[in-house]
Formats: C-alpha cells, sequence, structure tokens
C-alpha cells in the first residue's frame, strides 16, 4: 500500500507517477518541472519545456560544429551564469518559489538543487557527460572531461578544486565524527546522484520549509509525492499521518501511521507513533 486513496491517472499526481514510475526513463527536468502544478495547477509543463530546448538553442548556436566538451561546457557557464544571470536567491533562500522551476527560469533565482536541474538539462542537451552530487549540505554538478572532472557550484557557477570541496566539508565531517581514523576521501562525496535521488532532495527541501511554516496543506502536498517517488521511504509515511492529523482528518493519518508501524525500524519512534495512533483512534470513536 503506498497511498491511502485513488490518483487520477489526469490529475498532476498521476502525471507526476507516470513520470517517476520507471528508473531508466525518468525524466529529472520534466519530473522536477511537474512538482510546480502544487502551486502553480494551471501550469502547462510542456510550455516550460519549450522554453528550455529554446534556450539550448541559443548556446548551440554560440558553439563551433566541431567544439569539444570544455568549450561547449565554457559557453554553456558564459550563457547560463553571465549572460542570462542565474543564480542563487541569497536574499530569499527559502521561498518555496525557488523550488519550482518554471518560477526559477521566470526570476533566475533559485537554491542549489533547482538550479542544478535546470543546467543538467541544458548541459544534457549539449552532450556534456554531466550529472549531480549530493553534496552534503549544498547540492552540485560535476562534469567529466577527457583530461578529468570539473566540479561546479550551480549557486555561483563557481569551479570547485579538491581544496575547495575539502574546506567546505569540514564542518560537516566534524559534526558526524569523520575525523582523524575515521576520515574518508573528498572523492566518496562526489558520487552522481540519480534523478529520483535528485527529486526527493528537491522535495524535501520544500518538506522541510513547509514544515516549518506549519503549512500543512502544502506539506502533504509534497508527502503525497514523495511516497509515489519513494514507496518504502516509510519515515514519509509517518510524516504525512502527522500532518493529516493536525489537519483533523483522522482515518487518513491512521491509514498512513499504520504503514509505518507496521514497517519501521526505529523503535524508540515506532513506539512514540504507537502511542500516536492508539490516541487518535480514540478520537475517531
Amino acid at each position: 500500500m503506498s497511498y491511502p486513496y485513488d490518483i487520477p491517472e489526469a490529475s498532476p499526481l498521476g502525471y507526476f507517477a507516470a513520470l517517476v514510475g520507471d528508473d531508466e526513463a525518468l525524466p529529472l527536468f520534466e519530473a522536477a518541472t511537474s512538482i510546480a502544478q502544487d502551486e502553480y495547477p494551471d501550469l502547462d509543463v510542456q510550455q516550460v519545456l519549450g522554453d528550455v530546448d529554446q534556450m539550448l538553442a541559443r548556446i548551440r548556436r554560440r558553439c563551433a560544429a566541431d567544439a569539444g566538451p570544455l568549450q561547449r561546457l565554457r559557453s554553456l557557464n558564459q550563457f547560463f551564469f553571465r549572460d542570462m544571470g542565474f543564480g542563487g536567491n541569497v536574499n530569499n533562500y527559502y521561498d518555496p518559489d525557488n523550488s519550482y522551476l518554471n518560477a526559477v527560469l521566470r526570476t533566475r533565482r533559485g537554491i542549489p538543487i533547482s538550479l542544478a536541474v535546470l543546467w543538467l538539462e541544458l548541459a544534457h542537451g549539449l552532450g556534456l557527460k554531466a550529472r549531480g552530487v549530493n553534496f552534503p549540505g549544498h547540492f552540485m554538478v560535476k562534469v567529466n572531461l577527457p583530461n578529468g572532472q570539473v566540479v561546479i557550484d550551480p549557486f555561483t557557477g563557481q569551479s570547485l578544486s579538491r581544496e575547495d570541496l575539502s574546506e567546505r566539508l569540514e564542518p560537516y565531517k566534524r559534526r558526524n565524527g569523520l575525523v582523524d581514523d575515521f576520515d574518508v576521501p573528498v572523492g566518496l562525496y562526489l558520487q552522481a546522484a540519480t534523478p529520483r535521488e535528485i527529486l526527493a532532495r528537491l522535495l524535501r527541501n520544500l518538506k522541510e520549509i513547509h514544515r516549518t511554516q506549519e503549512d500543512w496543506l502544502r506539506l502533504i502536498a509534497v508527502l503525497d509525492r514523495l511516497v509515489i517517488l519513494l514507496p518504502e521511504a516509510w519515515s514519509e509515511y509517518r510524516d504525512r499521518g502527522l500532518a493529516w492529523a493536525e489537519m483533523g482528518e483522522l482515518r487518513l493519518a491512521v491509514t498512513d501511521l499504520e504503514t509505518y508501524v507496521a514497517h519501521a525500524d526505529d523503535t524508540l519512534d515506532r513506539e512514540a507513533t504507537v502511542q500516536r495512533l492508539q490516541a487518535l483512534r480514540k478520537a475517531m470513536n
């Protein structure tokens, strides 16, 4: 069981489910763009795809027919970060619009992962071997070139050396005890993220914003997508159940929390959830 009620195929959620059903053919940019339909119900996803195709055509016109990967990468970065002015929204980092690709295209401001998704779509269109990187605390992109690998911060457009990356990792390593004998090479933090992992990180950014603001309706919309994307991420059922309870939808809350309790490995959290379930069932009677 992955959902407590039917999902109409023609709905935005049904559309998202169809897009993310197969890892081998998961269209990252289209799926990421479709997330914005929760906030922008009239959004034409195909129009957004068309707008990006036009951007790609502009970059291609700047590249010589025989341009190598490095020349194509330089053309992309010149166009994306300098000419178009895409960059991080430093003034309002936690604005949900930073995670919606249609809004990012309009404002040219976003967060690392949304900027990365757009940049990757253009990079792949130019034939570059580019991937997203689930770097701790800050999403990155990397490109494999004939003479090595380039890691780029999509928030600023800066190319990062191994020394830069090691410096950024230091706080994370110290917080998690990954020092001295427990240290690991920087390269292990640069593993390519799958499209499903990228979508999950994008959604979880939105999830944290809505949970912090106690915006339960928007939180549930995000959790609906996470449950579809990651049907065995049991903690997402728990979190959706708790959000349903906040909205007074006790039957839906109980269904989700029962699913979590049936699969949870965290003994302490499972016990707390069982107690919450008992209280909700009592309130329903």
